[in-house]
């Protein structure tokens, strides 16, 4: 009996630290799930501005393009070269899925900066960048893994899972866990760096209210959209690596 109740203690230890909680949140019950509603609410803004901007441009597409279109055509080109150079030749169908990753965590970002989200009031937490929260990196990150094992066992079938005792079955554990830390890496990458960039903002609003704050918000843009190239390019890299085989 008290070895049983030593191995619960630990298990009940881990449960109170997975329900610690940063700042208060607006949460959605739907069936036996709670869920963020504010990410929600911000994402599904993103995507609309995604949804509309692309509607705009293209209803009236044109041989010589103009304008919106020009512009699409301009960042299509250059997912289809981030894609092209990461991946391969067979980058061809993994283009809307880089695409789609590159333009959400882009948008998303400079939302942070550029939209006013602080001034919708909610019964609990606050309004801001999707990507200012720890479980939309990680979703990201996640599907990010999805992507590129499936890229993997596509080509190779099971013969893929032997890259893990490449070049010598010592480094098994090695390989594995590298496949672990990838998603670790993408979503805190991505996540540090837009936290740290809306707080360096709010502290310095705080402190000093005119000038100062708006050289530090047009960094924030650029290294916003630094960090949506790079989750993008990483991306990219591993359904890469996945197709080629371990490197």
């Amino acid at each position: 009996m008290n070895v049983l109740s030593y191995s619960i203690n630990p298990l009940k230890g881990l449960y109170a630290i997975s329900g610690v909680e940063v700042g208060q949140h607006f949460y959605w019950q739907i069936g036996g799930f709670q869920i963020h509603g504010q990410v929600l609410i911000t994402s599904w803004v993103v995507i609309a501005i995604l949804l509309g901007s692309a509607a705009i441009a293209v209803r009236s597409p044109q041989t010589i393009p103009t304008g919106g279109q020009f512009f699409f055509e301009y960042v299509l080109e250059f997912i289809r070269d981030v894609s092209k150079t990461q991946i391969g030749e067979e980058y061809r169908p993994w283009v809307p899925f880089i695409g789609t990753m590159f333009l959400f965590i882009f948008v998303s970002n400079w939302s942070g900066a550029l939209l006013p989200w602080k001034i919708i009031q909610l019964p609990h937490g606050e309004l801001a960048a999707p990507t200012n929260d720890i479980n939309t990196t990680v979703a990201l990150a996640l599907l990010t893994s999805v992507a590129y094992f499936y890229a993997g066992l596509t080509k190779k079938g099971l013969g893929y899972f032997g890259k893990y005792i490449q070049p010598t079955p010592i480094l098994l554990p090695i390989n594995i866990l590298e496949d672990f830390t990838k998603p670790l890496s993408l979503s805190f990458r991505l996540f540090g760096n837009i936290l740290a960039d809306e707080l360096v903002v709010v502290v310095l609003v705080s402190l000093v209210p005119l000038v100062v704050p708006i050289p530090v918000m047009f960094l924030g843009l650029f290294t916003s959209g630094i960090q949506a190239l790079i989750f993008a390019t990483l991306a990219a890299a591993y359904i890469g690596e996945s197709l080629e085989g371990h490197h």
